[in-house]
Order: structure tokens, then C-alpha cells, then sequence
């Protein structure tokens, strides 16, 4: 019989947690505590991770980690179910889950690849503030109701009112003048992929949405591409929802791809300033496929297939 526990820091221990009619008392996570378990989602930070996932997998449980800690290690697979599900049998005792705006963004770009070949792509961002986490999502909703009210706006997540406008910055910057985010989009495709040398340039921006990414892409391929071709890719594809009808006004928004499974992807055109280029607009989930549903996906496929050998329980932490 399937079980789960529920594990956090020291602060936590002892609350309840109530889910599908269920109530759980969350455990402290530390050493010791994975021996009864078969599989563990880290979704706690690069810090949790690095501290307790060798524990985990010495206990011979395996890990699926939502952190950014591992996903470059060359030793842990990172993956999509439906772009790389074979990584999922080279595993080491951890598996990596890709960064919100990747996950989303090669929703759209896989199936095109296979119909004609990335060669690289530009992508601008427009993220929801759910992916900055619950604080997130109140400051957004107070200046709202701050600026209906007429009352002075307050900032505390974000360095500039998010209410109303737009951050083009999501994560800190590096040397390159480029964000963490945007480098994540680079290097995780690459990996995902298993284009090491596709090029990759973005700009990745925090807009006044509740839930849902966004994104814009410019993408050249090596083969001679058409709208049609493209679209026949999309709608075939497991992963996405094709939504394009220009004349009906018809493409995918974030709140019409909140809480679903595949991304929408409309706006197909061809790129006027590329060879061989298609633009196109993709809306996922950054909750869903972005981040838990992706991480369950692969731990599906993973029982599915016989890779995982069962103990007793299931952890969250």
C-alpha cells in the first residue's frame, strides 16, 4: 500500500497538512529519514538538496529535485518525459526537473526540431509572479488594491512595483550581463535536448500575471521549414495544444493554460529576419508542467517502466 509523508525544516514540524481528504503531519527533514522511502520530490531550494539528497539516495530512495543544484551535474539526468524519457534509465539516484521557462518554451521548439532541425533560437520571457512563490503573488494583488484605493504601493518582493508594469529581470545578473534565468534557458535546453552546441539567446521578464508563463520565440532551423508543416508538428506533439487561428483571433494566453497539462502554442508565422525561421507564441503552465507535474510525470514513467523498485512510502519536501 502506497503511503506519503510529508518532510520540512525544524520550524515546521507538527503541522497538519490536509489533501484529497487526507490529513498529514509534516516530519523534520534530516539524515535518517529516507529508509522507508522509495521516492522523494525536493522542491525546497539548492541548499536542501545539496544537504540531503546523497542521504536520500544512499538510503537507496530516489530523488526527483525541482532545485537548480544539480541539473548541469553530467551525472544526473535532466529531463522532460516527452523529449527525453530514455535519461530516466541512466540515473544515479537523483533526477533533475527543468527550469519553468525551459520546460515550457521546448514544448513548443521539441516537436519543430524533429520536423526540421533547431539550429537556435531567441526567446523573451513573460513570467507569471507565482514563479517568485506565494509573497509573489500577494504583492501583486496589495498594489492592485493599493492603486484602486488610491493608497501608497508597497514593495517587498520585487525591487520595482510589479502592479501595472514590467521587471525585466528574473533572477541576478552575471558578468555577461545576462540573468541566471536566461543562462538556465541556454544550458538546460542544450542538455534537454541533446544539442550541445544550439545557440541561445533570452531575455526573461516578470509581468503582472498570476500564474502561467509566456513565451515569445524566434527560431531558425537547418531545413526548409512552412507554417503548415509546423502546426501539423505542434498538434501531433503530446506535450503541446496547438490554438492558432488568426482570422478568429485565436491563440493561447496564460490564463487559458492555467492548471492544464500541455502548453498552447499559436502565433506560427515565418520569421521575416531568419532563414529557414518560424515565430511563435507558447503559454505552460509554470506551476504545472513548469514544475510539479513535470517532476510526477517522470516518476509515473519511471513505475510505469519498471525502474523504480517500491519500498513503502512516498515524501514530499
Amino acid at each position: 500500500m502506497a503511503s506519503l509523508r510529508l518532510f520540512a525544516s525544524a520550524r515546521s514540524v507538527g503541522k497538519v497538512i490536509a489533501c484529497a481528504g487526507k490529513k498529514y503531519t509534516v516530519e523534520e527533514a534530516k539524515p535518517g529519514v529516507f529508509a522507508e522511502v522509495d521516492l522523494a520530490f525536493f522542491a525546497a531550494g539548492g541548499s536542501v538538496t545539496r544537504a540531503l539528497a546523497s542521504d536520500a539516495v544512499k538510503a537507496g530512495c530516489l530523488v526527483i529535485d525541482k532545485s537548480s543544484a544539480l541539473r548541469m551535474d553530467p551525472n544526473v539526468p535532466l529531463v522532460i518525459p516527452e523529449i527525453n524519457p530514455e535519461q530516466l534509465r541512466t540515473h544515479q539516484g537523483i533526477i533533475a526537473n527543468p527550469n519553468c521557462s525551459t520546460a515550457v518554451t521546448l514544448m513548443a521548439l521539441w516537436p519543430l526540431h524533429l520536423a526540421f532541425g533547431l539550429k537556435r533560437y531567441f526567446a523573451s520571457t513573460y513570467q507569471s509572479v507565482s514563479g517568485t512563490g506565494a509573497e509573489a503573488i500577494r504583492e501583486l494583488e496589495e498594489q492592485v488594491q493599493a492603486h484602486v484605493k488610491g493608497t501608497p504601493i508597497v514593495k517587498k518582493v520585487y525591487p520595482y512595483q510589479i502592479a501595472f508594469n514590467l521587471i525585466p529581470q528574473v533572477d541576478t545578473f552575471g558578468t555577461n550581463g545576462y540573468t541566471g534565468e536566461e543562462t538556465k534557458m541556454m544550458l538546460e535546453s542544450r542538455k534537454i535536448m541533446g544539442l550541445p552546441n544550439l545557440k541561445v539567446s533570452a531575455t526573461t521578464v516578470r509581468v503582472p500575471v498570476v500564474r502561467a508563463h509566456s513565451v515569445s520565440i524566434n527560431a531558425e532551423f537547418e531545413r526548409p521549414v512552412t507554417v503548415a508543416g509546423a502546426r501539423a508538428a505542434i498538434a501531433a506533439f503530446a506535450g503541446a495544444e496547438l490554438v492558432d487561428d488568426p482570422s478568429k483571433s485565436l491563440y493561447p494566453t496564460p490564463l487559458d493554460f492555467s492548471q492544464k497539462v500541455k502548453c498552447g502554442v499559436g502565433r506560427i508565422r515565418l520569421d521575416t529576419a531568419l532563414d529557414n525561421g518560424l515565430a511563435l507564441w507558447v503559454c505552460g503552465d509554470n506551476l504545472w508542467k513548469g514544475a510539479a507535474l513535470n517532476a510526477l510525470q517522470n516518476a509515473e514513467l519511471m513505475v510505469c517502466e519498471g525502474l523504480l523498485k517500491p519500498k513503502s512510502a512516498l515524501a514530499g519536501i
